[in-house]
């Protein structure tokens, strides 16, 4: 015989489901607080393809704008989705890590795979958000490397990338083939495979902070796929990524910040071009490149405003290309050198390289008779800066030098200069400790 407990039971437990139902529609209808993409099909077993739940759910919340939750799972996307207007697409892992599968919001890639000019994975619209997810790449293999579209790309103003991973895209994040403004990037790790992050079209002050690319973001993932360290996949890895890895690339940027930046074993750390609309100013603070030839190239920037460097350590060159005309400041700097290094400043162009506060060792391990600093053209100011070895080049002052002024710098050993500038030239040294 049953209760009267046990009915009241029954009824509360039908009341419930009957509620819990009726408010999933209103949600989905409404869009009031948080929707789940599960609410929308998503299955999250890695096998069932959950592109077009996620659009759904996105769909669903672009009329008020609002949050998509990806709850905790790994879920199969084999296309491409796109975020609207004032919504944010959610994960559950609100910190850095090196692609912890398993854990937290992953989503498996495998769209457009040997297509790099294919739709992106996932696609920002003005003041759109994607946070706290892992993207990975199972079909990924270091042995037959695959080009894939952008994993994500921005367009429009205030488009948002915090606390993602990027365990092993081809290419990461693009703000630059589209127009775009106030762009914001923060908490991002992961082993880009071409470029990390590209910036370009972009009119008004991006923001990119605390980005750690790095290889143990693949290899340390546990997948079939991981270039395990030791192994022979992870020397093809390294070898990949010096040969094709560009970390930063920014061209017509204006007023762009960036701070705490990182990336190793690239082809070059931070590249800084011509856009088709102008060329940029980048202010770079406590940032780094590490084990590469080229540290910093720069082929152009703006005029009147040029790139600073604060607080920033290069492993091992900056180049200044003859086309760059803007001025360019390291200040509170450090220098080191990897085995094939020569020269850690090679400078030309027309305009104005200032190093100050900077110190700079182990060039020319390969070549001793390499200038640390290699004036071809333009001009040098340099000012209390310290080289860290004697007996080799500190400086040369090419015959394309300008002009030079290098003053309260400590030569360690002596200073050590090669002066073959025009007699036009006016090199000034003075007050220096050696």
């Amino acid at each position: 015989m049953i209760s009267i407990k046990s009915i009241f039971q029954i009824i509360f437990s039908l009341f419930l489901a009957v509620t819990l139902t009726v408010n999933a529609k209103t949600s989905k209808k409404n869009n009031s607080g948080p929707i789940s993409v599960i609410e929308f099909g998503a299955k999250a077993d890695s096998k069932t393809d959950d592109t077009f739940a996620f659009q759904r759910a996105l769909n669903a919340a672009s009329a008020k704008g609002g949050i998509v939750n990806i709850p905790a799972g790994t879920y199969l996307i084999t296309g491409s989705i796109i975020i609207p207007d004032g919504v944010t697409l959610q994960g559950v892992w609100q910190a850095p890590h090196n692609t912890a599968l398993g854990k937290g919001s992953v989503i498996f890639a495998t769209g457009s795979a040997d297509n790099e000019n294919g739709s992106p994975l996932i696609n920002l619209t003005s003041n759109s958000c994607v946070k706290g997810i892992t993207v990975f790449y199972p079909d990924q293999h270091i042995n037959n490397v695959k080009a894939y579209p952008w994993t994500i790309q921005g367009k429009g103003t205030n488009c948002s990338v915090i606390d993602v991973t990027l365990a092993n895209s081809y290419k990461g994040i693009d703000f630059g083939t589209y127009s775009n403004e106030l762009h914001f990037v923060r908490n991002v790790y992961g082993c880009p495979l071409k470029v990390g992050i590209f910036v370009d079209n972009s009119t008004d002050v991006g923001r990119i902070e605390n980005v750690h690319f790095n290889p143990n973001a693949w290899t340390r993932c546990g997948y079939s796929n991981s270039p395990i360290d030791g192994s022979p996949e992870w020397d093809k890895l390294i070898k990949y990524l010096t040969e094709n890895l560009e970390g930063f690339i920014f061209a017509r940027t204006d007023w762009q910040y960036v701070n705490n930046c990182f990336v190793i074993f690239p082809k070059i750390g931070f590249h800084f071009i011509s856009g088709a609309r102008r060329k940029g100013n980048v202010l770079i603070t406590q940032s780094g490149a590490d084990m590469t030839d080229i540290s910093v190239q720069v082929d152009a920037s703006q005029k009147h405003a040029g790139l600073e460097f604060v607080n920033c350590q290069f492993m091992a060159t900056v180049i200044i290309k003859p086309t760059n005309e803007g001025p360019i400041k390291f200040t509170n700097c450090g220098f080191w050198s990897i085995k094939t290094t020569t020269s850690q400043a090679i400078i030309e162009g027309s305009g104005t390289v200032t190093f100050n506060s900077t110190h700079f060792t182990n060039w020319g391990d390969n070549d001793k008779n390499a200038p640390c600093v290699n004036l071809k053209s333009g001009t040098l100011i340099m000012n209390a800066c310290e080289f860290l070895e004697e007996g080799k080049t500190h400086i040369e002052f090419g015959e394309g030098a300008l002009g030079a002024v290098v003053y309260g710098t400590r030569f360690k050993g002596g200073q050590k200069i090669i002066n073959r500038a025009p007699s036009t030239a006016k090199i000034q040294m003075g007050l220096n400790l050696e």
